[in-house]
């Protein structure tokens, strides 16, 4: 009843304004029924227009944001396969690619700890069933305790305790937690030093060991540690695979915006169906594709040191005609 009552008192009210408003105008009954109609569409029609406008950008964020909700269950779930529609609608399109993108970065980062788990427990199995087995034939009296035994297990014991260190150290790198001492390095001195360092190695094995020095000083912000150990992997990696006779260079220059830095051999080289992987941790293969030794770890590590210094690392190799590691890092001038 009340809303019938006020229905007709503003049917009514608009139907006196619309005569009032002719006769001020000088119109006649049919210009007054026009504008009472006209009125009563406005009265009428402007809230069901505004209920569905309102009803349609409801419906355009209601949707994409429902969608979301549902792939975070989903992903809080454990599901890092879902993905939500990018439905090319401003703000929540770049929203949707925003959480794509996390949801990829998870799911890779996801598929490296998996990865990681398998390669570990792969490296360290070799080495415990050999300190296993040489300290089980000691105690059955299957081996005498002599040094030989004892210096065998010794020695896979270091190779443990060198793969923990690695992979501790890699796993810090990977985080973007290595912690860094930064000094601005006159990177000839850096070379020098890294070439004393494996000289007697390299006597040994018959392989010479030379430093091209920079006509003009190349000085690199880095911690001299660091890069003592990426160098020392990476000559530790030219040594293993460069036989008697060979050589091994390292050699410096200026480069658009820092140093280069190269460590050149002329041992196997790389197969190059390997080369997008030898900075991958644990791979090891030589030229021909056969286990390599090593823990496969110093590649990996030397890549994320690198990259911990803004910096970059590329090879370039071929079997038979040596390899080539070239490291760029930027100049005691550029910020890190």
């Amino acid at each position: 009843m009340a809303f019938g009552f006020i229905v007709l008192l503003l049917v009514g009210g608009i139907g006196a304004l619309a005569f009032l408003i002719t006769r001020l105008f000088g119109g006649d009954g049919q210009t007054a029924a026009a504008v009472w109609i006209a009125g009563l569409g406005l009265v009428f029609g402007l809230p069901v227009l505004g209920v569905f406008l309102a009803g349609r950008a409801f419906g355009r964020i209601a949707v994409p944001l429902a969608d979301l909700m549902s792939a975070a269950d989903s992903v809080a779930a454990g599901d890092l396969s879902v993905r939500v529609r990018e439905r090319r609608r401003g703000v929540f399109d770049r929203l949707a690619g925003s959480f794509n993108r996390m949801v990829e970065e998870l799911e890779r980062t996801d598929q490296l700890r998996k990865n990681l788990t398998a390669d570990v427990a792969h490296e360290l199995r070799t080495p415990l069933q050999v300190v296993q087995g040489n300290l089980e034939g000691i105690v059955d009296g299957v081996y005498e305790p002599t040094s030989e035994h004892i210096n065998s297990t010794l020695e896979e014991t270091h190779l443990l305790a060198r793969l923990v260190d690695d992979l501790g150290t890699l796993s810090l790198a990977e985080s973007g937690q290595l912690p860094l001492v930064l000094e601005n390095l006159e990177v000839d001195d850096l070379l020098t030093d890294v070439a004393t360092a494996f000289s007697s190695q390299a006597h040994a094995a018959g392989v010479t060991i030379t430093v091209s020095r920079s006509p003009k000083p190349v000085t690199v912000r880095a911690d001299g540690m660091r890069m003592q150990q990426v160098l020392g992997n990476l000559v530790v990696n030219a040594l293993r695979h460069t036989p008697p006779q060979g050589s091994i260079n390292l050699s410096a220059s200026s480069a658009e915006g820092g140093a280069q830095i190269e460590v050149s051999d002329t041992g196997a080289g790389i197969a190059p169906e390997d080369l997008p992987f030898i900075f991958e941790r644990f791979w090891k293969r030589d030229a021909v594709g056969q286990p390599s030794s090593g823990s496969g770890l110093g590649l990996a590590i030397a890549h994320r040191f690198v990259e911990a210094h803004s910096g970059r690392i590329t090879v370039r190799s071929e079997p038979g005609a040596g390899t080539t590691f070239t490291i760029w890092l930027p100049s005691s001038g550029t910020t890190l």
